[in-house]
């Protein structure tokens, strides 16, 4: 019984030793790419990014047979339905009823989950981009939002629901009350 004790042992501290890491030989530091050429990815990268972002937006507006507006900034959005009310100003408060999901369908929030969505038009409260909708729509109105990643949550999402990059449909509703 002591040979295999001495046997154990044995292999136990050759199993030990055998595990060590060896002393790895010292990297040479890289040299940092410069400001222009990081800048110069950066660009690329984007403008990868807004491409294919522009391609699906464009196959969901086909997909759905929607007739939308586009803006200077890239929002795009059609009146689903005219309201009566007057035109909506910086400024004003609004409530909203409204879904909002991503291109690809997924439901994120909504007005039934989460209750109406009220803020100040141009107070920077809501997404840029649902802020500067509501300055070509009017109280009443239905309509349908699609902002681009740019205008909504950017590079990082929400960090609840929304992911990164994500563009953005609106089903919305402006309640008529002021």
């Amino acid at each position: 019984m002591n040979k295999y004790c001495k046997y154990l042992v044995f292999l136990l501290l050759l199993s030990v030793f055998s595990c060590e890491e060896k002393p790895q030989k010292p990297q040479k530091p890289q040299m940092p790419i410069s400001k222009n050429e990081m800048k110069s990815s950066m660009e690329t990268a984007n403008r990868y990014l807004l491409v294919e972002e522009e391609e699906d937006i464009a196959n969901y507006i086909k997909r759905h047979g929607l007739e939308m507006t586009t803006t200077g900034t890239g929002l795009r959005y059609q009146i689903m339905r005219q309201g009566t009310e007057k035109q909506i100003e910086k400024g004003e408060r609004v409530d909203l009823e409204y879904e909002v999901g991503s291109i690809a369908g997924d439901l994120f929030y909504s007005s039934e989950k989460d209750g109406v969505k009220s803020f100040v038009v141009g107070e920077g409260e809501v997404e840029s981009g649902l802020d500067e909708a509501m300055t070509y729509l009017h109280r009443g109105d239905e309509a349908k939002l699609i902002i681009p990643f740019h205008l909504a949550y950017g590079l990082h999402g929400d960090d609840k629901c929304i992911p990164e990059y994500a563009t953005l449909v609106y089903t919305i509703k402006i309640m008529d009350n002021q």
